[in-house]
This record gives structure tokens, sequence and C-alpha cells, in this order.
């Protein structure tokens, strides 16, 4: 029942503020040094909510859009700019501290706890993001960290207000005090998402779960503490709103897995056989059926197809083999594909593959479609697998011990793969070639993006190489799906793959003549693919560093 009041004179304070005033000490049901903890306790864990609800919009951001630095770019400087409009903005809340501060969190809450789950139904649902809507996720991004950063602002100023009423203080001290709250709890919130929410409840359910402990902290703070300063009717409105927040949240973790597979059917189609989030990405596998080629999905962007890899694989692979290859070393290539086609070989003494992530080598040794692709390459005794980054274990590798290097990693196109097409990497790789030892190098389509091929030829060159560029291409009619790319972008993905093969003195990409035969690679497309790629030539460009990637 809503309590009636009369008209309030002129210049009396509102009746949502506290019964004895606004600025007033305020009327605690605890005594002010415990009052004062609570406050800065709620300081803590808000503060390390707001930090979680930024690290996963950056996450989230960089696996559905890719180029990480740029995600993270737009949403770290869109929020810190949207804390300051904020922090102005709640200037005007400041006499009504605490039904500002209730108000402002359970907002928080229902935003930032369903932020995750609004991204990735417009990127499942909305289809083709090179068409119409191209623009829809990254405003939808925006609008996402301006509300957070707006919301999270808002909460020093009627903090320190609500910290102020309990106990006057001098204005430096209880600044300081806030602060200390609020970076330590930033500090935890920024440990948790890697450490804890990610490994143990994954992207979506973790900003559910942080949403709910930020509604549950906030509400209390006022309705506990603060209820004193509200009249009847604000106590019962922050209450339902509160409750509201709660219901949505729960109601979404309650539906949370079937939301995820109604998600990815729409991105991968109706026929996932294995989705899995391992320590570095998630992993998907469909199809591998009679009728339906094996598609391998590595956070979203398909490496593997059944139908175009064998092009893929024999282009990349027998080039590079044409000469003494006793001992190859294959970086990246954990789906088995490369190891396939360079055991082919006759003469290959040892085959070492460098791979990140053991859930993609598992499911190259266990799963059927996969084994039957790669032909069972990872059980044969001549092959070993290790665990680990390829710039990492070059970098302890001995000199000298392989005749042929094989670049098999993820498109340099990608932020996270910078590393790996830098200058400092590829004099590693020289390092660790024999004498008339080759490095073939998976870079990128050459068509549609000649400036980042030709960026590693350059690199190349400039770690010492001699290159020869090549490509290839002749996809399936009606398939322009390539590794690297998304389902949702089959209109725009490159219909050719580019390589670089390099090596000490100048190399010629052509077929071993004692080899085995490619089964759709011949001389005469090498040849035709390296006049395509000398056609696409941008010069001058300068090399990929680890201090100046490209």
């Amino acid at each position: 029942m809503i309590e009636p009041h009369a008209p309030a004179p002129p210049g009396s304070p509102p009746p949502w503020s506290a019964p004895g005033g606004p600025g007033g000490p305020a009327r605690l049901p605890v005594r002010p040094g415990t009052g004062r903890f609570l406050v800065l306790a709620g300081v803590f864990v808000c503060a390390a909510c707001g930090l979680v609800y930024e690290l996963e919009l950056v996450a989230l951001a960089s696996y559905l859009m890719g180029d990480s630095v740029t995600q993270a770019s737009v949403v770290l400087s869109v929020m810190v700019f949207a804390m300051g409009i904020g922090s102005l903005a709640a200037k005007r809340l400041r006499r009504l501290a605490a039904a500002g501060f209730g108000a402002v969190e359970a907002t928080l809450a229902l935003v930032g706890g369903c932020s995750a789950m609004a991204l990735y139904a417009v990127f499942a649902w909305t289809g083709d993001w090179g068409g119409i809507w191209a623009s829809g996720p990254r405003c939808l991004l925006v609008a996402f960290s301006l509300a957070t950063g707006l919301l999270i602002g808002a909460e020093i100023p009627l903090l320190m207000e609500l910290i102020q009423r309990i106990r006057r203080e001098d204005a430096g001290g209880a600044v300081a005090d806030l602060f200390a709250a609020d970076y330590v709890g930033a500090l935890v919130g920024g440990l948790a998402f890697p450490f804890l929410l990610l490994p143990f409840f994954g992207q979506l359910t973790g900003a559910l779960l942080t949403g709910a402990v930020n509604a549950v902290v906030g509400g209390a703070l006022v309705l506990g503490l603060f209820r004193r300063d509200l009249t009847r009717r604000a106590r019962w409105l922050l209450l339902l709103a509160n409750a509201a927040v709660l219901a949505v949240l729960a109601s979404a973790a309650v539906l949370v897995d079937d939301f995820e597979d109604a998600a990815r059917q729409a991105v991968y189609g109706e026929d996932v056989r294995v989705a899995l989030q391992s320590g570095v990405q998630e992993v998907v596998l469909t199809g591998g059926t009679p009728g339906r080629p094996l598609d391998l999905f590595l956070d979203g962007r398909l490496r593997v197809s059944g139908r175009d890899e064998l092009r893929y694989h024999e282009a990349l692979v027998h080039p590079a083999m044409n000469g003494p290859h006793a001992r190859v070393l294959i970086l990246g290539g954990g789906d088995g594909l490369a190891a396939r086609e360079v055991l082919r070989h006759p003469g290959v003494h040892r085959v070492d593959v460098v791979e990140l992530d053991a859930e993609v080598v598992r499911l190259a040794r266990t799963d059927p479609a996969l084994s039957a692709l790669n032909q069972h390459a990872f059980g044969d005794p001549r092959v070993r697998v290790t665990t680990g980054d390829a710039f990492g274990w070059l970098r302890s590798a001995p000199p000298a011990a392989y005749d042929v290097v094989v670049s098999d990693l993820p498109d340099p196109g990608i932020t996270a793969s910078t590393k790996l097409y830098s200058q400092e990497f590829y004099g590693l790789a020289r390092r660790v070639l024999a004498p008339g030892g080759r490095i073939v190098v998976h870079a990128g389509p050459v068509a549609s993006s000649p400036r980042v091929y030709w960026t590693v030829e350059a690199t190349l060159r400039a770690a010492g190489f001699r290159t020869a560029p090549y490509g290839t291409g002749g996809r399936h009619a009606g398939f322009a799906v390539g590794p690297d790319r998304t389902p949702a972008d089959r209109s725009h993905a490159p219909r050719d793959w580019g390589f670089v093969l390099a090596a000490r003195t100048q190399p010629r990409p052509r077929l071993d003549p004692d080899g085995p035969r490619p089964r759709v690679l011949t001389d005469a497309s090498l040849a035709a693919g390296a006049r395509a790629a000398r056609g696409t030539r941008i010069a001058g460009l300068p090399a990929s560093t680890l201090v100046h990637p490209r």
C-alpha cells in the first residue's frame, strides 16, 4: 500500500530523499563505522562486476567480429568516455543518492548481464555481416559500451555522497577510500573473468551470473543500509525493480543452454556433432556423415572443409617437399591434414607438429570423421605432437634441425596471429632450417587481401629468405567458405589461398619429380598460381615486426 503524501512546500526536500533532508546524516540501522565498511564492500563488488562487463564485451566482440585490437579499442574508449558523461549526469541525483544508486545498479545489472546474449543473438540470427547488417553488430556493441559506461560512471558521485552522509570527513580521505575499494574490486573482477567465469561458466552464463551478483549487492546495500532514507513507495519500487531484474537474469540462465544450441545451429547449421570450449578457443565439428562433408570451425571461423581442404593442403605441402625432406616441422596443423600430405612422401623420417590447442589434436586422433580425413596421420610412429605456442617453441628448438618447415597457422589477418607472421618469428624459423631447407607459409588470400599477402612476403625477405609466391584456387561452384571465414561470410569469402615458399637460395614452386602425384595439384596449376600471385604484387611494403605489426 502506498503512503499518501501531502504536497511539499516550496524548497522542501523531494519525497524520495532522506526524511532528515538532503545532505544530512543518514539514519543507519548499524553504527557509522560498520555502515562505512559495508558501503566500501559494495563498491568493491560493484567495481568487480563493472570490469567483468567490460572484459565480456571485449572478448565477445573479438570472437564474433575478429581484430581484437580494434574491438578492445572501441569498447574501452567508448566506455571510458561514457563514464565521464555518467559522472557529470549523476551530479543531478546527489539529492537522491540512495534511490539513484539503487536504480543505477539495477539497470546496470540488467544491461551488463544481458549484453553477451544480445550480441551473440545478433551474430547468430542476422546472417550476413558483410551486407545490410554490417553496421548492426557494431552499433549494438557501441550501444552496450555506452550504456554500461554511463551507469558505471554514475556510481562514483552517488557513492561519494552516501559515504559522506554516513560520516563527514575531508573530501581527500573519502575519495582515497572510495577509489581504493574501486580499484581493488576491478583487480578481482579482471582476474575472475579469465580464470573463473570463462572456464567454469562460459561467456553467456558468466555475464548473467555477474549481473545477478551486481543486482543483489546493489539492492541489498540500499534497501538494507539506507532504507530509512527512502519513502515506502521508493523502497517498494526498488525492491520490485531488483526482483524483476533477477527474474530476467535467472530465466535467461535457465534457458542459456537451449539458447546456445539454437544459436549454434543458426551459425553452423543443424548437423553440429561436436561443440566444445577448449582452454584456447571454441571448437565445432559439423558434418562428416554420408552426403555432408566435414567442417571444422575454430572460434567461429571455418578452418577445414572436406569440400576443398585437399586443394589447400596439397598446395601448402607438396611444393616445399621438392628437395631434402627427411625431417619436417609443422607449425599448427593440429587437424593432421598437413601431416597426412607430408607422410605421402618417401624418405620422411620424422615429423614434428607444434599445435597450440590440445583439444584439436585429440579430435584429430579420436573423431571418426576427422581421423578418417587425415588418414590417421597422428598414429604414424614418425609423427610427434607437441602442445604449445609455435613462437615460444621455436625459441628453444635446436638449430639446423629440419629440412622443411610448414607454417599452417591461422590467417594473418587475425590480430591474435600477428606475432606468428613477424620478422622475428621467421628469423627463428630460419635458424631451425638446415642448409638447403625450405619454409612454406600460408599467407592468406591473394586476390581479396593483396596487401596482407605481400606484407607476409616482404617480412620473409626481411628475415633473410628468398621467396617464391604462389596461390591456388578453383573451388567448387557455389562454395566460397575457406579457412578463417564464418558461414555468414559465404558471399564475401576469398576464392583463393596464397602461399609463399622461401629458402636461403631462390626456390621454385614445383612438385617433387620423385614424389607422389597429388590428386588435384599439378605443375601447370602451380605455375598458373605463381603468375596470378605476381600480378597482384604491391611493392615497397615494410616488414611486420613484434613492435610494429602490419
